[in-house]
């Protein structure tokens, strides 16, 4: 478990966590931020990626399949995202037509689908959890007949004050089907600014409480690991999971369980 503080926005990709410098073993992830005009190249070497445009427009190529005028939403807190995946050995293209800013998140993979386009409308929106624990998720599922080999990715909003995360879960262990072992990373965003979250990352060897701020990100590697937003702040986090096998089995905390009866 790790939480990264926010570094300054910059133009150009940015490395925020990865294998190597973190306690991640399969995800990367990365801001990318163009200005209009701007292009970048990246070849998924050894990887999957998905491109998710978080605020902005632009067009983006994955191998031959190509795309114009992508990114419906001005930020995060504006819509539903457009995203793009890469298998792995292809090269993404990006050319901004306004300011964008993209995630860039990545898992190691050997293998993986076809180039595909997630549309806003293609992404999926429900609500889990019920009163102060109810929370707005959009998944950004690639499609079965090509799915990825590990990558699953997903954005939660907290509404101010709510938890989410709850009743608390982990998947830290390979003991299907009770639980799967994957590990996950959070991207936090929160409306406005100033504003801030509490995440508590607790289990066997471990129990942290992490402020959570805009533009944060942190890795999780075991542990139950609830989210809270500061009344008055709404908090967005894109997460990412990749384990040995792209499979979801989280358990949750015993001596919590019962709030969700």
């Amino acid at each position: 478990m790790g939480l990264i503080h926010a570094k300054p926005p910059q133009a150009g990709y940015l490395h925020i966590a990865g294998p190597g410098d973190s306690d991640l073993r399969y995800l990367t992830f990365g801001l990318l931020a163009l200005a209009p005009g701007d292009v970048w190249e990246e070849t998924a070497v050894g990887r999957e990626l998905l491109l998710v445009i978080l605020g902005g427009s632009c067009d983006m190529a994955v191998g031959a399949a190509s795309w114009r005028e992508l990114g419906e939403r001005e930020d995060v807190f504006g819509g539903k995202p457009t995203a793009a995946y890469a298998p792995p050995g292809e090269t993404v293209r990006v050319t901004a037509r306004s300011d964008v800013e993209i995630a860039v998140c990545g898992a190691r993979a050997e293998k993986g689908g076809a180039p595909a386009l997630i549309a806003p409308g293609e992404v999926g929106v429900r609500t889990a959890g019920a009163g102060t624990f109810a929370r707005t998720i959009h998944d950004l599922a690639i499609s079965d007949e090509a799915p990825p080999g590990r990558l699953i990715v997903g954005e939660t909003y907290n509404a101010p004050g709510g938890w989410s995360g709850y009743p608390p879960h982990r998947h830290e262990r390979h003991a299907p089907p009770e639980e799967s072992k994957l590990e996950e990373l959070y991207h936090f965003r929160v409306s406005p600014r100033q504003g801030f979250g509490l995440q508590r990352i607790y289990g066997e060897g471990v129990d942290e409480a992490l402020t959570l701020q805009d533009r944060d990100t942190v890795t999780i590697a075991k542990g139950f690991h609830p989210v809270v937003a500061a009344p008055g702040y709404t908090l967005y986090y894109l997460w990412m999971l990749a384990g040995e096998e792209r499979v979801m089995h989280p358990r949750e905390d015993a001596a919590h369980a019962w709030v969700a009866d």
